[in-house]
């Protein structure tokens, strides 16, 4: 027979090494002492409604998701369709830059697109330029979502700054039709200079909009407390919010890679029979369901409040910490309001002891992205070299840019496999493959993606007829079938999976819940930095130097990624006391002061 534990601040010690029978997943200590950093919350483990897991049970039960909400799928096609507009533009950039006009054409469609080798093209500035632009693009995109973080937390919420993203978005796929109509695109200046402005536009928009739908997806799951539940089967189990997340976010990516799935294939066929323009117009038009959509679902949707901006709070807390610490030893336990008598406490000194370990927990998680530069160099070959190497190999008939589509095919098929085989195959083994161990596989399997991209470089070079310049005008394709580049695909769509997903869910789990954009916006900003890094190797996306590159980014992600587990696998032991640490009811500067709310609470 079990007896409940009192889950009190004794009873939620700090996470120990994992127990076998714990099903993989690392637990909160029965018994112990609280951690002196992060004090963890009875309360995030228990609710008065739902029965709480004893002792026992968070050594033996299994754990699984709570229930996702309808109104989270409706946000998930709001992203479905942004990705599918963003992507089924993004992936016309590398021939609507490198590649020459066809002969004869208006449109950038080749007269006769059943020639065998028939190829789209508008600006013909070559392959170097066209690597750089779209580094370029991944760059101002996701150093946007930094403003778009702001905006949401501190002036409009999430809502409405997701609603001022679309309309950003709009203009500039307008632009982009523009720059790519008959009358424009025979005039390489005038459609260069317009598709620069509307490239521009689409990353403010695209900024705008990720740093908010997730964590916007995120917070409808009520499902906050772990508690335990009985099956239809009889079995006993534990409803585990963590599990959950891990879930919303694997779903949220499925539908992203479903967007830029029929985006991508769709516009590259549109590109190469009917023109630029088209493949421009049709991911305008469906954007604009996206709008329509959450008009509908906003009475269902639980939507927080601007809360002022509490960006300035946080600095002033690390200045009042480090002026009393030494360079990169700081003591955070300086900045809780309760360590400092109440005549010595600064004005601005308004929130409480939890807001203070939940912007360390959130710190944590910025040190853990600070990672992921490496990954997105592999990650973005994907979008440049890997399309203009496609363009040197037998395409019999198929556009060289709809290969990069077994990206998303092999992530829509595999995360279902993820989520209902895998994880719950090796929870029920005992294996804890926590986030700190998802995203270094993700760094291994990505270098391996690249280790694959450098043999198939090789083996053009050495089969081509133009040898080691295979991107020279005139060479005809090496004698090897385009879909041979289906593994370098495959890996990266696997790498993400285990990466890049986890990096979401990470975000948004340790970051507070008034900096939650912001945290997430830390992460998206890893991609533009990678961009900017990855203008570096430039000079590498070039005959006859492409194999070195390659192999260069698989050294990279190789070495990063053992390099990421050596530095963060302490995490992993406090997975679940991170995730239940007490909550702040600091909300930021538009709310009450949480400590005048607090002493409130007392004397009531």
């Amino acid at each position: 027979m079990t007896t409940t534990v009192n889950l009190d601040h004794d009873a939620i010690a700090q996470s120990g090494l994992v127990d076998p029978e714990t099903h993989g997943i690392p637990q909160v200590a029965a018994h112990g002492h609280m951690n002196k950093e992060m004090g963890v919350d009875a309360r995030s483990l228990s609710d008065d409604d739902l029965p709480l897991p004893s002792e026992e049970d968070l050594h033996t039960l299994r754990r699984v998701s709570g229930v996702i909400k309808w109104s989270m799928y409706t946000i998930a096609f709001v992203e479905l369709c942004e990705r599918f507009s963003y992507y089924g533009s993004s992936v016309l950039y590398t021939n609507f830059i490198a590649q020459p006009l066809p002969d004869g054409s208006t449109t950038g469609a080749p007269v006769d697109p059943s020639a065998a080798d028939a190829q789209a093209g508008a600006l013909g500035m070559g392959s170097q330029a066209a690597q750089a632009l779209s580094l370029f693009n991944q760059f101002f995109a996701y150093v946007m979502p930094l403003v778009g973080a702001w905006v949401a937390d501190a002036r409009l919420g999430r809502f409405w700054t997701i609603h001022i993203a679309i309309s950003i978005s709009t203009i500039a796929h307008v632009i982009l039709v523009a720059a790519s109509a008959p009358g424009v695109i025979v005039k390489p200046d005038s459609a260069f200079a317009a598709f620069i402005i509307g490239l521009l536009t689409l990353c403010v928009g695209t900024g705008f909009f990720k740093a908010n739908v997730s964590p916007l997806l995120a917070e409808q799951n009520e499902d906050t407390r772990m508690h335990v539940k009985t099956l239809e089967s009889g079995e006993r189990v534990i409803v585990d919010p963590a599990v959950t997340n891990t879930r919303v976010f694997l779903y949220f990516y499925f539908c992203i890679n479903i967007g830029s799935l029929a985006g991508q294939i769709g516009m590259v066929y549109v590109e190469k029979y009917v023109g630029f323009w088209l493949a421009f117009l049709i991911p305008t038009a469906l954007f604009l369901i996206a709008p329509i959509v959450l008009a509908i679902n906003k009475k269902n949707y639980k939507l927080s409040p601007p809360t002022g901006s509490v960006l300035s709070k946080f600095l002033k807390m690390f200045w009042y910490v480090q002026k009393q610490c030494k360079p990169f030893k700081l003591d955070w336990e300086l900045a809780k309001p309760s360590r400092i008598p109440a005549d010595s406490r600064p004005e601005w000194m308004t929130y409480d002891d939890a807001w203070v370990s939940e912007v360390v927990r959130g710190l944590e998680a910025c040190k853990v992205f600070l990672f992921l530069p490496v990954f997105f160099l592999a990650y973005n070959q994907m979008t440049g070299n890997l399309t203009t190497q496609a363009a040197t190999m037998q395409l019999h008939g198929t556009p060289n840019d709809v290969i990069q589509n077994l990206n998303p095919i092999s992530i829509v098929v595999m995360i279902p496999i993820i989520d209902h085989v895998l994880y719950p195959g090796l929870r029920k083994l005992g294996i804890a493959f926590t986030p700190i161990k998802r995203m270094t596989v993700g760094f291994i399997i990505a270098a391996l993606s690249m280790v694959a991209s450098a043999v198939m470089q090789y083996y053009i070079y050495e089969m081509g007829s133009c040898g080691w310049y295979a991107n020279g005008k005139d060479c005809e394709a090496a004698p090897i079938n385009v879909w041979a580049q289906s593994l370098p695909y495959i890996l990266i769509g696997l790498a993400e999976i285990f990466t890049n997903v986890t990096s979401y869910e990470y975000a948004y789990s340790k970051a507070p819940e008034n900096m939650k954009s912001l945290v997430m916006s830390v992460n998206l900003f890893m991609s533009a930095i990678s961009a900017a890094i990855g203008q570096a190797f430039t000079p590498l996306s070039v005959d006859p130097l492409l194999v070195w590159n390659y192999t260069t980014v698989a050294c990279i992600s190789f070495v990063g990624g053992i390099a990421f587990w050596f530095c963060f696998r302490h995490l992993d032991t406090r997975e679940d006391e991170l995730n239940n640490l007490t909550k702040s009811t600091y909300k930021g500067t538009n709310e009450p002061n949480a400590l005048d709310r607090k002493m409130e609470n007392e004397d009531a």
